[in-house]
């Protein structure tokens, strides 16, 4: 049982941590060429906006897969 809880929670955490990973490197490509469109024409800001809230989505997905593990674990 405590093997069980432990690896539980290690997949919790990394559904997390490598949910967080990725979705830093996507924001970092994205980002930049948000900045760099933006720079060129201001009008775009709000697309450049919403493209730079998508890759959170992974975050929020390696979330409740993480919530789903835990609550299987308890």
């Amino acid at each position: 049982m405590a093997i069980e809880t432990g690896l539980i929670a290690l997949a919790a955490g990394l559904a997390v941590g490598l949910a967080g990973l990725g979705a830093g490197l996507a924001e970092k490509e994205v980002g930049t060429a948000a900045v760099g469109a933006m720079a060129e024409n201001e009008k775009l800001f709000g697309k450049g906006l919403v493209l730079m809230v998508i890759p959170e989505t992974i975050i929020i997905f390696g979330l409740v897969v993480a919530i789903l593990l835990w609550t299987k674990m308890v």
